[in-house]
């Protein structure tokens, strides 16, 4: 009998959308407002953008699956069993014997922001190799999903950018979230030309209005800066900006949706919820691109699971159903 992860691909194989990166252990303290030293618990949870974004799809009743590397070890198991249980395809999931799975311990604010500290010299998602790729899988999908934390280092960065080149040359969506991680890079000019590197090489790409400030060096209000991040050949570029919502930008038409009020506990995983329900969407009708109502549809329920996400600590517990975002859109701001 297949794993239910393969189940939920086979199932509805046209619109799968497939991941690609880190999936790590988050040590979140217990108590919020303390710095790590000061922290007196954590609790264990699941993290790393591309794979909450891949569990955030499955969880909202689309088709996901996740391509990486973990270490040979009780957490690289526990992982990967929350993959499929969370009804994601693995069968681009690798163990390594001879690397550790990551760990992050990231600190909670006062106001639900976070600061983080990695376990990663190197840690078995770095090791990825070009010849390990599943490129079957990802030559099935109908959008390929990834971040940056992949471009850091060799042997991922090869793998990546092939794995990037085989789903352009199959005629896939590609989608990008830089999921800017400083504390991971050699340095913040690293950090930028890296980031950069591959700009060009996607059809859809969302940032944050922090990570505008950061490529642009200016103000991310300000729609100059947001509009230099822009090329021909893009889709669509979404600047996502906290509790206020988003800002949408396309080849024919630009606006805002406003976001929602809720008690934010932890911001975690909030980008990636929001990402995951767009994805849904997208894999679903294409024509979002061209379509400004459809388009702020979508991203009114992306909105939503953004909001939701951010009341509970961790990212993948933390993720949304369909029908809790249709609640929180029916309540209103």
């Amino acid at each position: 009998m297949a794993p239910l992860g393969d189940r939920a691909a086979a199932s509805a194989p046209a619109n799968l959308v497939v991941s690609f990166g880190e999936m790590l252990i988050d040590f979140v303290p217990d108590v919020a407002g303390l710095s790590l030293a000061e922290s007196g618990g954590f609790v264990k949870a699941p993290g790393g953008a591309p794979a909450n974004v891949a569990c955030a799809i499955s969880k909202l009743g689309g088709s996901s699956a996740f391509v990486g590397k973990f270490g040979d070890d009780e957490f690289g198991h526990m992982l990967v069993n929350i993959l499929k249980q969370n009804g994601v395809n693995s069968e681009g999931c690798l163990f390594d014997q001879h690397a550790r799975t990551a760990l992050a311990f990231v600190t909670l604010k006062k106001n639900g922001e976070r600061e983080f500290m990695f376990y990663r010299n190197p840690s078995a998602d770095m090791l990825l190799t070009e010849a390990e790729l599943n490129l079957d899988l990802i030559r099935r999908a109908k959008i390929f999903h990834y971040g940056s934390i992949s471009l850091i280092a060799e042997p991922c960065r090869s793998a990546h950018m092939a794995a990037m080149r085989a789903a352009k040359a199959a005629g896939i969506l590609c989608s990008y979230d830089p999921n800017v991680r400083l504390p991971l890079w050699p340095s913040e000019e690293a950090a930028r030309t890296g980031i950069l590197s591959i700009w060009k090489e996607a059809d859809f790409i969302k940032v944050s209005d922090d990570e505008v400030a950061f490529l642009t060096q200016g103000d991310a209000n300000d729609e100059k800066n947001v509009l230099s991040l822009w090329f021909d050949g893009l889709k669509l570029l979404i600047v996502t900006d906290g509790d206020k919502g988003c800002r949408y930008f396309t080849k024919d038409f630009k606006g805002s949706v406003p976001g929602y009020k809720v008690n934010t506990v932890d911001t975690t995983g909030a980008g990636d919820a929001f990402v995951g329900s767009l994805l849904v969407n997208v894999a679903k009708d294409d024509s979002i691109f061209h379509n400004e109502e459809k388009l702020r549809e979508a991203l009114k329920f992306s909105n939503a699971c953004g909001a939701i996400c951010t009341t509970q600590k961790g990212a993948i517990p933390a993720l949304p159903t369909v029908a809790a975002a249709q609640e929180l859109i029916a309540k209103g701001n």
